[in-house]
This record gives C-alpha cells, sequence and structure tokens, in this order.
C-alpha cells in the first residue's frame, strides 16, 4: 500500500508540474507527460520498473477509442470503408515490405525480419490521437486519413499476433520434471481463453459470436438497461455503467484473442446514435485523460538511459531513419488518395512513428523466440525514442502549415474590381453577410472582398455580388476604392489579418471611417492601436440580449432588464476605452498588475452604475 501510494504521489505530481508548462510552451500535453516520465524515471530514478503499469495505462487507449466510437454513426464508418481497406492497408503492407527488406539486407533471417516489419509498420495510437483532438485537427482531411490508417492498424494487430509464433526461428526447450522436452513459448501464455485448444473453424466461430454480441447488446439492450440505472437517480451509477461497458467488452475481446481497442470502438459505434451517448462520453473522459497521461508517462519512464548512452548515434539514427522511411511511404500514399498540402503533411508526420502496439508484438516476440534478447532491447529502445520525437514533428506541422496557404482556397488569381462603392466590407462570413444586407438594404452601395472562393460563389447565387481576393493586399484594396470610400468595415475571421487590414487602410487613409470586427476584448486592444474607430466584438451584443432575456425570466420586467443592459453596455464601453491605455501586448493581462488593478476597480463601478440606474427607476415608478 505504501508502495503504491508512493508511486501514485511521484506519477501525479511529476504530471501536474511537467504538463502545464509544456502546453505553455506550446510543446503539448504529450511531450510533456514523456518528459515528466524522463524526468521520474532515468534521470531522478524516483519510479523503478514500469511495465506493469504500463499495461494498466494502456487502457487509456482503449477508453479513447470508445469515445472516438461514440463520435462516428455506423454510415460514417461505412463512408471510411475506402480509406479504411485502402489507404490503412497499403499502409501496413508497402511499409512492413519495406522494413523486411531492410532487415534482411543488414542480415537478419527472413523470419525475423517480417517480425521486424510488422512491428515498425504500426503507429501510435495514442500519441497521435491524443495530438489531433488536443489540436482540434481530427475533423480536417489529413486527421481523419490519420484516423483510418490507425484503426486499420489496430485491425491488423489480431493477424499479426496470430503470424508471430509461426515465425520462430528455434524455440528454446526445458527438461520437465518427467524427463520430457517442453517448448518454453507453449508455456508462456495460459491466459483465460475461449479459443484456446479450439480448431480454426471453432474459434472463427467464437470470434464472430463476440463480435455479433456487442452489436445486439448495443442496439437492443443498452436502452433499456439505460433506462433502468436512470430510475435509481444515482449519477455515480452511470460512471459504474460507463466502466463496466468499457471493461467488460474489453474482457470479452480478449477471451476470444482479439484487441480490447477494437471491440470497444466498435461498441462505441454502435452506441453513437444513443440518447445517452453525451453522458456515457462525459462519464468516460476524466478517466481516458488519466490513463493516457500514465501511459505516456510510463513510456517516458521506460526509456533505458544506459543502453541509450552506450550507442547513442546508432539508436537515434535508427529511430530517425525509422521516422523518414515510414514518412515517405506516407507522404506518397497521401498524394496517391488526394491530400494535397497541411493535410498531407499531417498524415505525414502524424503518423511516421512506431506505436505503442508495437511493444505489445515485441514482448509476444520475444516470449515465443521470433527475437533475441538483444534485438528485442534494440527495437523496445527504437519505439520509444520515435515515440519520443513525435510531438516535435506535430510542432514541425505547425511550423510548415503556418507558412502554407489554405489549400482549400483554390490557386487562383484575385478577380478583377471594377465596381466602387462608399462602404468596403473585408470579409462576407456570418459578420460580414449581415453587414452587407443591412447597408445594401438602405440604398448604399457596397463592395464586397473575400479570400474564400467557395463564399463569394454562394453569394453569387443569391444574388449579392462579391470580389474573390486578399483584402490585406494594398492593391485589392485600392482597386475596390479605399481611397475615395467612406467606411470600410474589416469583418476578416483571421485577427491578425484583421489587425493587419486596420493598420494599413489607417495608414493610407487617415480620415477614413473603420468600424471592425474583434474577436475578443485582446484584440479589441490590438485594433484599438492600429487605428479602427468603431470595434465590435463579435459575441457581445448576442450575450448582451442573452442576458437582458435571462434577467426578464428571474423576476426583473422588460424596462427594468433594458435598463439594466444599457447600463451594462454603456460601462463596458468606457471601460475598455480605459483600459486600452493600461493594456501592454508584451504584458500578458493576467500579469499586468496595473490593469488587473484597474479592471477590478471598475467591476466595482459597474455594480454601482447597475444598482444607481434601478433605484432611480424605482425612485421614478414611486413618483408617478
Amino acid at each position: 500500500m505504501d508502495s503504491f501510494l508512493y508511486q501514485a504521489t511521484v506519477f501525479l505530481l511529476a504530471a501536474v508540474i511537467a504538463v502545464p508548462i509544456a502546453s505553455r510552451l506550446g510543446l503539448g500535453s504529450v511531450l510533456g507527460y514523456l518528459l515528466a516520465g524522463l524526468v521520474i524515471g532515468p534521470a531522478l530514478g524516483l519510479v523503478a520498473d514500469t511495465k506493469d503499469l504500463q499495461h494498466f495505462a494502456e487502457f487509456g487507449v482503449v477508453m479513447m477509442l470508445f469515445i472516438i466510437g461514440l463520435e462516428l454513426e455506423p454510415r460514417a464508418l461505412w463512408d471510411m470503408r475506402t480509406r479504411l481497406i485502402g489507404l490503412g492497408g497499403l499502409q501496413i503492407f508497402v511499409t512492413m515490405g519495406l522494413f523486411t527488406g531492410a532487415a534482411m539486407a543488414l542480415g537478419l533471417e527472413w523470419q525475423t525480419a517480417v517480425a521486424v516489419g510488422m512491428i515498425l509498420a504500426l503507429s501510435s495510437t495514442a500519441i497521435v490521437l491524443q495530438t489531433l483532438t488536443e489540436k482540434g485537427l481530427m475533423q480536417t482531411q489529413g486527421g481523419r486519413s490519420a484516423f483510418s490508417v490507425l484503426l486499420s492498424q489496430d485491425i491488423a494487430v489480431i493477424p499479426m499476433l496470430v503470424v508471430l509464433p509461426l515465425l520462430a526461428v528455434a524455440a528454446p526447450v526445458q527438461i520437465a520434471p518427467d524427463g520430457s522436452l517442453t517448448r518454453i513459448a507453449d508455456d508462456a501464455h495460459h491466459t483465460m481463453s475461449l479459443v484456446e485448444g479450439l480448431p480454426g473453424w471453432g474459434a472463427a466461430l467464437v470470434t464472430m459470436g463476440a463480435v455479433v454480441a456487442i452489436i445486439l447488446a448495443g442496439v437492443f439492450g443498452a436502452r433499456p438497461a439505460f433506462h433502468f440505472i436512470h430510475a435509481s437517480r444515482l449519477p455515480e451509477m452511470f460512471t459504474a455503467v460507463a466502466l463496466l461497458i468499457v471493461v467488460g467488452i474489453g474482457f470479452l475481446m480478449m477471451l476470444v484473442g482479439l484487441s480490447p481497442a477494437l471491440g470497444t470502438f466498435l461498441a462505441g459505434v454502435v452506441l453513437a446514435n444513443s440518447e445517452f451517448r453525451h453522458e456515457l462520453e462525459s462519464d468516460i473522459a476524466p478517466f481516458k485523460g488519466l490513463l493516457l497521461g500514465l501511459f505516456f508517462i510510463t513510456v517516458g519512464a521506460g526509456i533505458d538511459i544506459p543502453t541509450l548512452m552506450a550507442e547513442p548515434f546508432t539508436l537515434l539514427g535508427l529511430a530517425l531513419g525509422v521516422i523518414l522511411l515510414k514518412g515517405l511511404v506516407l507522404f506518397g500514399l497521401g498524394k496517391i488518395f488526394g491530400l494535397k498540402g497541411r493535410d498531407q503533411w499531417l498524415f505525414t508526420l502524424g503518423l511516421a512513428q512506431a506505436g505503442e502496439f508495437g511493444f505489445v508484438l515485441i514482448s509476444f516476440a520475444l516470449q515465443t523466440s521470433v527475437l533475441t534478447d538483444a534485438l528485442g532491447g534494440r527495437l523496445l529502445m527504437i519505439v520509444a525514442l520515435s515515440m519520443l520525437i513525435t510531438p516535435l514533428l506535430f510542432i514541425l506541422y505547425e511550423m510548415l502549415s503556418r507558412r502554407m496557404a489554405d489549400d482549400s482556397t483554390p490557386n487562383q488569381e484575385a478577380d478583377t474590381i471594377d465596381e466602387k462603392g462608399t462602404v468596403i466590407i473585408a470579409g462576407i462570413g456570418r459578420f460580414g453577410q449581415v453587414v452587407n444586407r443591412l447597408v445594401q438594404s438602405t440604398g448604399h452601395k457596397t463592395v464586397v472582398l473575400d479570400h474564400n472562393m467557395q463564399t463569394i460563389h454562394l453569394m453569387r447565387r443569391f444574388g449579392y455580388k462579391g470580389f474573390f481576393g486578399d483584402p490585406t493586399r494594398p492593391e485589392l484594396l485600392h482597386a475596390a476604392g479605399i481611397d475615395d470610400a467612406q467606411v470600410l468595415v474589416a469583418a476578416l475571421d483571421d485577427p491578425k489579418a484583421n489587425s493587419k487590414l486596420v493598420a494599413y487602410a489607417r495608414r493610407v487613409r487617415p480620415d477614413l471611417h473603420i468600424i471592425a470586427r474583434a474577436r475578443d476584448r485582446t484584440h479589441v486592444y490590438r485594433l484599438y492601436q492600429a487605428g479602427a474607430n468603431d470595434i465590435v466584438r463579435e459575441m457581445f451584443d448576442s450575450a448582451l440580449r442573452a442576458g437582458r432575456y435571462a434577467l426578464e425570466n428571474v423576476g426583473m420586467s422588460d424596462y427594468e432588464a433594458a435598463i439594466a443592459r444599457d447600463t451594462f453596455y454603456y460601462h463596458d464601453r468606457e471601460t475598455v476605452r480605459e483600459l486600452a491605455s493600461l493594456w501592454d501586448p508584451a504584458i500578458p493581462a493576467a500579469e499586468n498588475e496595473a490593469y488587473i488593478k484597474r479592471a477590478r476597480e471598475l467591476e466595482k463601478d459597474l455594480e454601482t452604475a447597475l444598482y444607481t440606474a434601478l433605484e432611480a427607476k424605482a425612485r421614478g415608478n414611486d413618483a408617478a
């Protein structure tokens, strides 16, 4: 018990220190967990053997796939079939073939070389999916393609585990008490199993029966079970049921020799249309996050520093070679399957590492004498190093992404602008289109600019003319008539581009009235410094309306709620103007003491102003 509490304290302390620091530095949580493991393991020696803990932590991957399954409807999974079979299958076989050939070229026997190819063909489901989700890249074309390949790899682990024992060159033997010879590999795995000892057709039937049972239970049994639990009115029972589903299905999959991750993913897909989907997701998510974090820490803690120091350049070179070779295969397949630009780089760099299932295959290959201890140790180090490098590859992707134009925008020249108006509207998204409709409906002429061709085409279908091009380009602004316009509405989605547009317009037209869209208060200050006359926070007015509705439904009259809204509105405008003079772009607002002090004082002034306004209204009613 003491040992358990000690390890729990060390792991949690390392996580809560390292992960926020890594996230703040822009390195991502995964690299933070890996570095935390390196510190408490090889660096400080606070934890020793983490293999058993790592097997437990791998259940975080199982939970993650269950949650992903909940977010995928069966129709969406069917739509992925081309990428699952085509892209995923090709990635596995081509990568496996290349690594097998490379291993044979280095002098390994073909059986051992095939095992090495299997191990290195797999990528890290845990790191990649966690990072894609964390960075909001899962719904991109590159993210969906990466997910398809990872799912294909998880499925492929099953036949790999079946094939591996057949590749054993010569399993060692031991002398039994009765004098007979017994292969060690035969006694290495006596675990609970429903298919052990069955003929091939029997094992196949049992396996299919387990899969069908999961599907039927999800379709016909889930809703009555959830309603029964709901009737107990005990929230913790939902958590218990969610864990039971994941743990139970994972255990069933292990009994029939399938991947627990694959089984829970299937269950998630079956339950994706359930009205209890969001409840299940919210109950599982905290456990998933903690177990995944624990898994990453154990990977970092498991790095064998003495082995690495014995031949650092060889091992690091082999790990980089694995990443390079897989990257070349992924880049080529991405091009074949129509990925371009950012999506192609995300797909390539995201999947270029070896993965946690490689640990499973290496362990099994060692037990079945497919790999020697020396080769197995090297492969473990290569897999771990490649996983450790992966967060850096995502940072590289972000650097490349910032330099690339958005591939969703066709590569075509800007339109020739043959019209001029008194109002120029730059950006015709959900904000700019309302401004455009209002101004045009009063008879004033507008010139609309936007860098999204699809948006321009959609506008034209509804009878509104717009011009394609980057509104931050000076030549486009002058062609649109900025030299003679009366008003510029800067309504671009990108805050940096919007600030750049305002600054340029103010520089060339000091007398131009500029109305700018701001994302938040910090953006307001930047636009204020850039020279905007009127700054509109995109959510501010709608939030004020929602606040007024709330006040009307907690006892205030419509008139009182309107007074409170107007008082808040005018006070906030004055507050922003005053705080803008204290705001310093070089100092985060949370660390600007003068800014924080004045913001608190102004918030107290708001309470006084609201109280005074409502009291004045009450006295007026009494006088009447």
